[in-house]
């Protein structure tokens, strides 16, 4: 990136004089950054080696300079200690007899790597942490050193770490995230404490190792073979063992503690694969392969569309738009990617198994593999996902271990509400995390029954995620009412159930989808049913086997419901689940006159499935029955834009479950028919939406659309345009590739307009 790039989004800095003290790569980086900005104040520089402050000079990155501290002090704004972490003190007594003579408001702030080691100089030097003085630590640097290597955009899409006492000044705080975000850096905090143990892990750590290997390999006898025939891999690795070893050698003696506590952890993971080599334990190796080369491309994939946090604090970042033109065709055979809810359950269980189990149809989804991660960090071998195939080797219902950290399930709230129950039973301690949009939804409704079972959990306000749940729980079956149908509710309680003592039974107001108990029966593991209730003994095990997951029916529904609306429209979807807990779509377009059959129908490790046929004719308005509801709860976005398309009027009641999915899905339905034009009322538990029903002419305009983040409501739009008068324009669709990751290629493919923008949000 060229100097200067950028620089209209940076605020400015107005310091009016700012002393830099240590005038290499960091600090003359730093001073041609703020040049390249726009910076109008003063910049001098303090620094033993002249020859370096006359570079500095003639290349105009400072006004002044020299090698004695007390000769540029006077009325400066703001100094930046950007010297040795073992200099620091030394400088510091030096400065701490000068200051008087700076400006009466200077900041302090300092670019070292070890922040302990620099705040317990300042307390030694001025005898208390200053409220003027903000720590901070600038992620970045180069093989080259000196003046002569400064970089303007060095810091540019960077990170800058602050680490501010709870008395450091305000207004100090804000100088300093000013003067990093002149200089183009994303600006971060947190404490002295996690900065050094994040940053032991991830920064001194692979350093410290890549001299020793580095080291060790030089001294060989075959050193230069090695050196010769080695692959690129190598030589990306030990690269950094050509940093400066003077400086390296000051950060692992100044942040002693942390870097010995990384070591300590990586001496016990390097012993349990030297074990698994010795004794030939495959299954450990592929554990420890398979989690570190996942969680290398999901982390990376998760980090890359947000905010650097050292934590599980995910907020999204990328935004991607779709542009949809108005008409275009339905026809084709597709299929569709694999059921969601069974994709997480046939991991979870598979997990809980004794034995191999083989997923086919897996859903390679962000929050399918939200799940299987979880799962890698609890320490089970999971080999795939590749083209839907998983193999998991179970741990036995005892078997998973504690996590290092939060357990993240991306946008996933069926994931989060199952988890909540399998880790009510476990030894462990666990905290489950989300995404932004799924730290909003109510996790109460799982949390306040599995308390009553026993479990220990903490919510956040509102008995929003994060959830934190205590291990070691004395787990006890109950009978439970569920106040509302949710099949995520059920679920979770016949999970934690499995580790309780005694029977768990579950009573639904109304039906809700059975996946978890038909593939808990696959397992082996003995479900109940008498009408609206199901139970579940404690105690038992969960016997390894084949999972042929079938395609989504949520899925299916968009290229149903485009079929519906478009006059000429043929669409074969393929391989279908028609569980008939799963199927009030099929029953609901029936109902509205749409030209829809079964194909090919069997059952695959109990779940039935079918090829779905469905041809265009006109729709008509209906009262969807609500004894239909729990069983199309996730499709009702699209059934809307059916309803949109139908003669009369459509009415549907009893679906206050809709309001609190990824959005209000009935609010944000409404404010999108609203733009098109669609005539709707909106009450408490439903809608009533009046269709166009008249296939000459469009049956309703464009316009821009705020899906909420919300996949559904995305791609409920995008196959309105089908019978759009106008472009219609869809904003935040990037979770779409959390449940449905080749939609727009499919809808491209039956012949609608599409296309996809993205942009990098920042």
């Amino acid at each position: 990136m060229e100097a200067g790039t950028t620089v209209e989004t940076r605020p400015v800095c107005h310091e009016s004089r700012l002393l830099i003290v240590g005038l290499g790569l960091i600090g003359g980086s730093l001073a041609a950054a703020l040049r390249a900005s726009g910076f109008k104040g003063t910049i001098s520089a303090c620094d033993p080696s002249a020859s370096e402050i006359a570079l500095g000079i003639e290349k105009g990155l400072i006004d002044t300079g020299g090698s004695e501290l007390a000769e540029l002090i006077d009325e400066v704004s703001m100094v930046v200690l950007a010297v040795p972490v073992l200099a620091m003190e030394s400088v510091m007594a030096n400065l701490a007899g000068e200051l008087h003579r700076a400006s009466e408001h200077v900041v302090i702030t300092d670019v070292g790597s070890t922040k302990a080691t620099i705040r317990n100089c300042a307390v030694r030097t001025f005898g208390e942490m200053p409220p003027s003085m903000v720590l901070g630590h600038p992620i970045a640097g180069s093989e080259k050193s000196g003046v002569a290597a400064a970089n303007p955009s060095l810091y540019i899409n960077h990170k800058v770490i602050l680490t501010p006492e709870p008395d450091t000044d305000a207004e100090a705080l804000s100088r300093v995230e000013t003067l990093w975000a002149a200089a183009g850096a994303d600006v971060l905090q947190m404490s002295v404490e996690r900065h050094d143990q994040v940053l032991a892990r991830t920064s001194h750590l692979p350093h410290l190792l890549a001299f020793s290997l580095v080291d060790t390999l030089a001294r060989q006898d075959e050193r230069l073979d090695i050196f010769r025939y080695a692959a690129g891999g190598f030589r990306d690795f030990t690269r950094i063992a050509g940093s400066d070893p003077v400086m390296w050698r000051d950060i692992f003696i100044a942040n002693r503690e942390a870097v010995l506590s990384s070591l300590d952890d990586f001496e016990a993971g390097l012993a349990r694969l030297r074990q698994a080599v010795e004794i030939g334990d495959s299954d450990a190796l592929i554990a420890t392969f398979d989690r570190a080369s996942h969680a290398r491309h999901y982390f990376d994939t998760l980090l890359n569309k947000t905010s650097y946090q050292a934590e599980y604090h995910m907020q999204p970042h990328g935004k991607v738009t779709y542009r949809v033109q108005p008409g275009g065709q339905a026809q084709g055979r597709l299929r569709v990617p694999g059921d969601k809810s069974m994709s997480h359950r046939s991991i979870m269980l598979g997990a809980l198994a004794e034995g191999v189990t083989e997923v086919k149809g897996f859903l390679e989804g962000e929050d399918s593999l939200a799940t299987l991660q979880a799962f890698r960090e609890m320490g089970v071998a999971i080999e795939g996902p590749q083209q839907g195939r998983v193999t998991i080797h179970g741990v036995g219902m005892q078997g998973l271990k504690a996590p290092s950290g939060p357990l993240y399930v991306g946008n996933s709230g069926t994931a989060m509400r199952l988890f909540a129950g399998l880790l009510a039973g476990q030894a462990f301690d666990s905290e489950l995390t989300g995404d932004e949009s799924l730290t909003k939804r109510p996790m109460g409704r799982v949390a306040d029954p599995l308390r009553l079972m026993g479990a220990t959990i903490d919510t956040a306000e509102g008995g929003r995620p994060p959830l934190k749940i205590k291990g070691g729980a004395a787990l006890k079956g109950i009978d439970y009412d569920m106040p509302m149908a949710s099949a995520q509710v059920k679920s979770c309680l016949l999970l934690a159930g499995l580790y309780a003592e005694g029977e768990t039974r579950v009573r639904e107001p109304a039906p809700t989808r059975d996946h978890t108990e038909r593939m808990l029966n696959g397992f082996g593991y003995n479900v109940l049913r008498e009408g609206d209730t199901c139970w579940l003994q404690g105690g038992g095990k969960l016997t390894a086997g084949p999972i042929d997951v079938p395609s989504d029916i949520s899925s299916a529904t968009f290229f149903l419901v485009a079929a519906a609306i478009t006059p000429g429209a043929d669409i074969t979807l393929e391989h279908v689940g028609i569980n008939p807990t799963r199927i009030g779509v099929i029953n609901i377009l029936s109902l509205m006159g749409a030209d829809l059959t079964l194909d090919n129908e069997h059952e695959v490790g109990g779940e039935p499935v079918a090829d779905i046929r469905i041809r265009y004719a006109p729709l008509k308005g209906i009262d969807i029955p609500v004894d239909q509801v729990p069983l199309a709860i996730d499709e009702f976005p699209a059934l809307f834009i059916a309803a949109a398309n139908a003669q009369g009027k459509t009415r549907l009641r009893g679906a206050e479950e809709l309001r609190v999915k990824e959005s209000d899905r009935i609010q944000a339905m409404a404010d999108g028919l609203a733009i098109l034009g669609v005539e709707h009322t909106v009450v408490a538990d439903g809608i009533d939406i009046v269709g166009n029903g008249d296939q000459a002419v469009p049956s309703y305009g464009g316009g821009r659309i705020d899906s909420l983040g919300d996949h559904r409501i995305a791609m409920a739009f995008a196959i309105a345009s089908l019978r759009a008068g106008g472009e219609i324009i869809i904003d935040d669709c990037a979770n779409v590739a959390t449940s449905f990751p080749d939609f727009v290629a499919l809808a491209q493919r039956i012949g609608m307009n599409v296309s996809v923008e993205e942009a990098s949000g920042r």
